[in-house]
């Protein structure tokens, strides 16, 4: 079973995902042994707690500096024998150890390298798809490094962009395709092993479906 780690800000809906399809046997291979939020009051640490999952809240205010509430992050992780780290809708900026290199994805909710980077994330991004006209958008898992939605591309799972989209709409058909693609992509590492992730060298390869 390959240990993971998951990391959220916020509503905790790709943390739901996992935990369920790692309860019904569709990610399979697959075992979460701790959950880190950066935030105490969010419907992702209920979510946690109601799974009975090991759950640790880490506030970047509680730090002297991002260094510090980094290595906080790390220490929990390596407490809890974490193998592979998920982002699940994590928000603040955490300064990868080297010993988490190659060991750390995250989905973000459009096709990358377009609409990245820090304040991208929710609407923010959906908004820029439709401003920008856009006929197509969809989600993209890539490893982590030190810059935000940077690292190499593992997969990609595209939508339409429809004429009368609004952020909403089309919010909702992208977390429909980031539910499939991102187990999918975890389930791939754990048959796999983590060792897998080094072969997307930068500038990484899209790809539809590991």
């Amino acid at each position: 079973m390959l240990p993971i780690g998951v990391l959220i800000s916020g509503g905790g809906s790709t943390l739901e995902n996992l935990i369920q399809r790692t309860h019904d046997g569709r990610l399979a291979g697959v075992r979460i042994v701790q959950v880190v939020s950066s935030r105490s009051a969010v419907r992702g640490v209920e979510i946690a707690r109601a799974a009975g999952l090991p759950l640790e809240v880490v506030r970047q205010r509680d730090f002297a500096d991002g260094a510090a509430f980094s290595a906080a992050i790390a220490d929990v992780l390596d407490g809890a024998g974490v193998e592979l780290v998920a982002l699940g809708g994590f928000l603040c900026h955490w300064q990868l150890p080297d010993r988490y290199a190659w060991r750390v994805l995250n989905i973000h909710p459009a096709l990358l390298p377009d609409f990245g980077g820090r304040g991208m994330y929710g609407r923010r991004v959906h908004e820029a798809v439709l401003a920008a006209g856009r006929r197509e958008s969809g989600c993209t898992v890539h490893i982590v490094d030190q810059e935000y939605d940077h690292g190499p591309i593992v997969a990609q799972q595209r939508v339409p962009v429809l004429e009368r989209d609004t952020p909403d709409t089309l919010a909702a058909r992208v977390m429909a395709a980031e539910r499939e693609l991102y187990p999918r992509v975890i389930g791939e590492v754990a048959r796999r092993g983590v060792a897998w992730l080094r072969t997307f060298n930068p500038p990484g390869a899209a790809r539809e479906h590991p």
